[in-house]
């Protein structure tokens, strides 16, 4: 398999000296505007970047930083409000930009293929999940009829999917997170492209499809010489997958080099400060390095270096013009080079966060078993605040015209936990095992829905019997933060409204003044700008509108958040803002925290207590540390050892 050097300086990243085949795909001096309220967005600035066949070049950087622009500039599918105004793209040696839009489609999906990053909004909801699929497999292939449904359900089975036979006649609403995130890979991999074009791709998967995604992916290319533009925030990911890293920033690129060389030594301070913000359990108990600041407002001109006002090595040059791209030796050796946009690149910079600055200097995070909370605040008891005892869930199965009921599925069965105040409890397991089927039952969001079994004690009083004003008021004391933010956030409704609608409902005593000043400093604690809350959802990136709901959640200052999954969306920089303003908040409020996900890395730094959740089962838990270092279930070494670390 050909591997990319990073690039010489002029040339283009990721091309290979002498190299006589054409890159499988080549992109040059990419610029990608926006219109928006606030004037011309320049989402993407001179982007160069080249794969060779066989190759994942990953693309990494914080939400909001033209990646997703990026990769949807490549297939021309850009929205109504973008255009590309200069570059060139190629796709093995062909020009796509000047292609007309009838040959583009047979691009799509035949040659150039792409995995978004939102399967619930990219999946048709009144179409089975085996018809696209077999769409896509009847526009790229010769299969039709019985054998292009047979190819689909070999490749449900192939990307994880159970009972592929039964689950190809279901609609998206049936599935999962994860399970439709699997959907849209399948109908990525059924036309058989040359490029795959990833968009996070296994943002919504737990570890253990997760990493049989990849291997698949990784055998694919081992097959068909397959290129991967891989657009991701998962750093363990990119290291396990990737050849070439091209991290950006504020739609510019300001580092690439060969992945080995990349985790290895950074040069640029945004990737350095990138991997010292990566949770996991070495550093338990410290805070973690989130970068300062917030990403500048593309529609702005720029005459210095972007990354200058967040930069703590900054000097005054920095500040007088923009830095150039240069080329430094690769330690990988064999002649590749890296490429760096710092004035300081090749200094030997510590990385390390200082004790006295920032979110490094918040208080360290307690230990699994510590009884009280770290920096005063709000102790944690061993009273539980939230407790659930024999949680069934059980959803009615629909047939026929008129929809009788001919069956039940229990989703969740017999569950028990206990959640004190002030503490961290992680459920985990694979998608579809019933983690947010169990967080809806807790919130009373299946009433209607399913039938719900057992109880759900808040300080004593059961959630189920609620009703009317009663009900009420313990959603107040109880919120959900959504695993896809962008189904969760009304499209109609402005940002400030979306937030000031759960105030004006929960906390009617506040006048329009504080309902105001509360917003605009939670919008800006939770790394946006104060401008955020006049803006409409779809003007957002996945990670910025996960930030938005979770915003919406700590708005009316609950006792218990349930969180599902409300770090997947996010870059490791905001990851580690929202973690520790989430671990500032429990220990001064005593707010108590039910942790739905898949991030074992987030569950080991974060979490007191895990519970692992099996077939709708709770299969094993205890303290983090005793779980995760001494696993006693089968299930729970098998997810152990399918995370992906750097």
């Amino acid at each position: 398999m050909t591997r990319n050097a990073g690039p010489a300086p002029g040339a283009v990243p990721g091309t290979v000296p002498g190299s006589v085949e054409p890159p499988a795909l080549q992109v040059q001096d990419l610029h990608v505007h926006l219109d928006s309220e606030a004037g011309v967005v320049h989402a993407v600035d001179a982007l160069a970047l080249s794969i060779a066949r066989g190759e994942t070049f990953a693309l990494v950087g914080e939400s909001g930083c033209g990646k997703s622009m990026t990769a949807l500039a490549l297939l021309r599918l850009l929205p109504e409000a973008g255009r590309i105004v200069a570059g060139s793209i190629r796709a093995a040696g062909e020009e796509l930009l000047t292609l007309p839009e009838a040959r583009m489609r047979a691009v799509r999906g035949g040659r150039v293929a792409m995995i978004f990053q939102e399967p619930a909004t990219s999946l048709n909801p009144v179409m089975r999940v085996g018809d696209q699929l077999r769409e896509a497999i009847e526009a790229h292939t010769p299969l039709r009829g019985a054998d292009a449904r047979r190819k689909a359900i070999d490749w449900l089975r192939r990307v994880g999917i159970p009972e592929p036979e039964r689950r190809i006649d279901d609609y998206p609403f049936r599935m999962s997170g994860g399970q439709k995130q699997r959907v849209m890979i399948a109908m990525a991999l059924a036309g058989e492209p040359d490029l795959i074009v990833a968009d996070e791709p296994t943002t919504a998967l737990d570890v253990t499809i997760q990493a049989q995604i990849l291997e698949l992916l990784k055998d694919l290319q081992r097959e068909r010489g397959v290129a991967m533009l891989l657009i991701t925030h998962d750093l363990a990911v990119v290291r396990d997958m990737a050849q070439t890293v091209a991290l950006m920033y504020a739609g510019e690129v300001v580092e690439v080099a060969g992945a080995a060389d990349f985790f290895a030594r950074p040069r640029h301070p945004y990737a350095g400060l990138l991997l010292q913000a990566l949770p996991d359990g070495r550093r338990r108990g410290q805070a973690l390095a989130a970068i300062p600041g917030l990403v500048p407002a593309l529609t702005q001109r720029f005459d210095a270096c972007r990354f200058a006002p967040r930069c703590r090595w900054v000097q005054p040059a920095c500040r007088q013009a923009p830095p150039p791209l240069v080329g430094l030796p690769d330690a990988e050796g064999a002649g590749r080079e890296r490429a760096v946009r710092c004035l300081r690149a090749a200094e030997d910079l510590d990385f390390l966060p200082p004790t006295a600055e920032g979110a490094a200097a918040a208080s360290p995070r307690e230990g699994a078993d510590s009884g009280a909370a770290a920096g005063g605040g709000c102790a944690p008891t061993a009273v539980p605040l939230l407790q659930v005892q024999g949680l069934s869930v059980h959803f009615p199965i629909r047939s026929g015209l008129l929809q009788r009921e001919t069956g039940r599925f229990t989703a969740v069965q017999g569950v028990d936990f206990a959640l004190p105040r002030g503490r961290t409890l992680a459920l985990v397991g694979e998608s579809g095992c019933g983690k947010t089927t169990s967080g809806k039952a807790v919130v009373q969001l299946l009433r209607g829905t399913a039938r719900v079994e057992g109880r759900a004690l808040l300080d004593g009083q059961d959630l189920f019997t609620l009703q009317g004003d009663a009900l009420r008021a313990a959603r107040r004391r109880i919120q959900m933060v959504f695993q896809d933010p962008f189904s969760s956030l009304n499209p109609r409704l402005r940002v400030l409204d979306i937030l000031e609608e759960g105030l004006l409902t929960l906390r009617p005593e506040l006048d329009a003044a504080a309902r105001r000043s509360r917003l605009e400093a939670l919008v800006e604690r939770v790394g946006l700008r104060r401008e955020a809350l006049q803006r409409w959802p779809h003007e957002f990136s996945g990670g910025q509108r996960q930030r938005i709901a979770i915003a919406r959640a700590l708005a009316v200052e609950p006792e218990v958040i349930v969180c599902d999954e409300p770090t997947s969306a996010l870059d490791v920089s905001v990851q580690a803002q929202i973690l520790n303003l989430l671990d500032e908040l429990q220990r001064d409020t005593g707010v108590a925290l039910l942790f739905i996900t898949h991030n074992l890395g987030v569950v080991e730094y974060f979490a007191h207590e895990v519970a692992v959740m099996h077939r709708g089962r709770i299969v094993e838990a205890g303290p983090v540390e005793a779980v995760m270092r001494a696993p006693q279930q089968d299930y729970t070494r098998a997810l152990l050892a399918a995370v992906p670390r750097l």
